[in-house]
């Protein structure tokens, strides 16, 4: 603890020095619904292998995600997109799926989609926020 204490802390919060967790809520349910949306994503461009289906997919989802949780954006990115090609992976090793070598670069296009729809997801969530308020 520094020296100025448990009061330094609360003082530095009240004056928005340090920025206090508004709300003690877990995230957990939303990575997990994010790991979801992301198989779904990955099955879906295994199954059909159609490259603008599987990054509107992605895109919805990062959305979703963006604005369920606002903060850290790219952590949505990651959680729904890098599932694309593991799924490809797996299709490939258990399901003996064996995709051309285009398909392989297209399942990380998933994180270009994604990025837009989790950052544009947030961006929506705090405009409303805004509106909202004021």
């Amino acid at each position: 603890m520094n020296r100025r204490g448990r009061r330094g802390i609360a003082e530095s919060a009240e004056k928005g020095r340090i920025m206090p967790d508004a709300s003690n809520r877990s995230d957990t349910w939303v990575y997990l619904l994010g790991a979801v949306l992301g198989i779904c994503a990955g099955v879906l461009d295994v199954e059909i292998g159609d490259l603008l289906l599987t990054a509107l997919f992605v895109l919805a989802s990062t959305m979703v995600l963006g604005g369920l949780r606002p903060a850290k954006p790219w952590r949505w990115t990651v959680t729904v997109a890098v599932f694309v090609p593991v799924v490809h992976l797996v299709a490939y090793v258990f399901l003996t799926k064996k995709p051309y070598r285009a398909q392989i670069y297209e399942s990380f296009l998933g994180f270009l989609t994604g990025i837009a729809g989790a950052y544009g997801g947030a961006v929506v969530r705090r405009v409303w926020g805004q509106l909202a308020r004021g």
